[in-house]
């Protein structure tokens, strides 16, 4: 049963679910709507990050047999079949959460985001709109924690999580190979820079601190690859990419004036490092 039950997180990533309900809280934060609902919002965004992980390893079956034997479907710790009806369950539920906490808003945005999460891992991932596919689930994801409200006061968050994940899908696309051209580190590095500019733009000293924190894990995993291109150094790159997400997330949710909660969003982040030890984020 252990050894399943580490097959299946695995499958999912579960250590970089983590990185998941700081984008609904800090959508809420931005509109407004922060409440009891919002953490059932949470849980559908994590129940349908979790599909999508095992959606991607289905698709990617035969193609991890070759590059990532070691993965649960390859390996055959986990059968294909079971791995799609792990990730329809999974969407089925996370869409009935996200019912449930937030009604017809939220699957207004849910029923898209499931949409985006399942058109990026059967068609986009390997096609030069990968990236901004998956740009677009996080920004989804956003956009879920603010429908409660007025969504299009969430979208400066929005638009902040999804040129992050543009940047770390970018980097991930060389996770097998290595081999990163010096013009890919430096583009994602200056990106990371803009984003905790604008992060900061009108906040305190917690905004500060939060978007020094995210500037600095993912900054400087990405240093690294000017001088080690290699595949493992990428995968470090991605991994501090995931878990310095709850960083950025903390950063703007305390400027719109929940510090407490910004902090205790952010604390995901040494957790998700530490699970990420044990179980990849990647």
């Amino acid at each position: 049963m252990k050894a399943r039950l580490r097959a299946l997180a695995e499958l999912v990533r579960a250590p970089a679910a983590l990185s998941v309900p700081g984008d609904v809280v800090a959508g809420a934060a931005a509109a407004g709507v922060v409440g009891r609902g919002s953490a059932g919002l949470a849980s559908a965004s994590v129940l349908l990050y979790w599909a999508g992980m095992a959606a991607n390893d289905w698709a990617d079956r035969e193609l991890d047999a070759v590059e990532r034997p070691e993965r649960p479907i390859p390996s055959g710790r986990i059968s294909s079949s079971a791995a799609l009806g792990v990730a329809v369950g999974l969407t089925v539920a996370g869409l009935a959460v996200a019912g449930r906490a937030g009604g017809g808003r939220a699957l207004s945005v849910a029923g898209p985001l499931a949409a985006a999460v399942w058109a990026y891992d059967l068609r986009l991932k390997n096609t030069a709109a990968g990236p901004v596919g998956m740009a677009a689930c996080r920004a989804l994801d956003v956009l879920l924690g603010a429908s409660p409200g007025r969504t299009v006061r969430a979208l400066p968050a929005a638009a902040a999580i999804a040129v992050h994940t543009y940047t770390v899908t970018s980097l991930s696309r060389r996770e097998v190979s290595g081999s990163v051209p010096a013009a890919l580190p430096a583009a994602t590095l200056a990106t990371t820079a803009g984003i905790t500019v604008a992060a900061t733009a009108r906040g305190g000293a917690v905004t500060a601190m939060l978007a020094g924190e995210y500037a600095t894990t993912y900054g400087r995993a990405q240093l690294r690859l000017f001088t080690d291109p290699s595949a493992p150094r990428v995968r470090a790159a991605v991994g501090a990419g995931i878990t310095a997400l709850p960083a950025l997330q903390g950063a703007l949710i305390a400027r719109s004036g929940r510090t407490f909660t910004a902090l205790a969003v952010a604390a995901a982040a040494p957790a998700g490092r530490l699970l990420a030890r044990k179980i990849s984020p990647t």
